[in-house]
């Protein structure tokens, strides 16, 4: 992704006309909720997963993960289409949704592992919380 990005939006400006229309104060502004929210996901999603010790694997359903089921790619994402959105790459958006559809590969993949060692809990978890971004009217 990033050499998509940095090629597009530095060096062949391929696909990065719309910077024309879209003032960069905007741009930039939008780009950094959204980085600052990819960061912010992706942050607490590892801490929560690598920063605590556990006796014996357990489901975790608290802080970031009652939002999304994969926050830390949820994060991985918001970060890939905060850089496009600062340069408007349309390169860099079309790879990003390629990028989408290898998350949610490699997440369903996850999933029947997760189902396997946890059952019903996790199955009733999934129904609740959306994959990669919130379920709308889910709490």
């Amino acid at each position: 992704f990033l050499l998509v990005w940095i090629l597009d939006s530095f060096v062949l400006d391929f696909s990065t006309f719309l910077k024309e229309l879209i003032p960069l104060y905007l741009r930039l502004s939008l780009a950094g909720l959204v980085l600052l929210s990819g960061w912010y996901l992706a942050r607490r999603g590892i801490k929560a997963v690598f920063g605590t010790q556990r006796d014996k694997p357990e489901l975790i359903a608290e802080g970031v993960f009652r939002l999304v089921r994969h926050p830390i790619y949820t994060g991985a994402l918001l970060l890939y289409l905060g850089l496009a959105l600062m340069t408007t790459s349309l390169a860099s958006a079309a790879l990003w949704l390629l990028i989408i559809a290898f998350y949610v590969y490699i997440s369903k993949h996850e999933e029947r592992i997760l189902a396997q060692e946890f059952g019903n809990d996790y199955l009733q978890y999934k129904k609740k919380t959306g994959m990669l971004f919130p379920k709308l009217g889910s709490r």
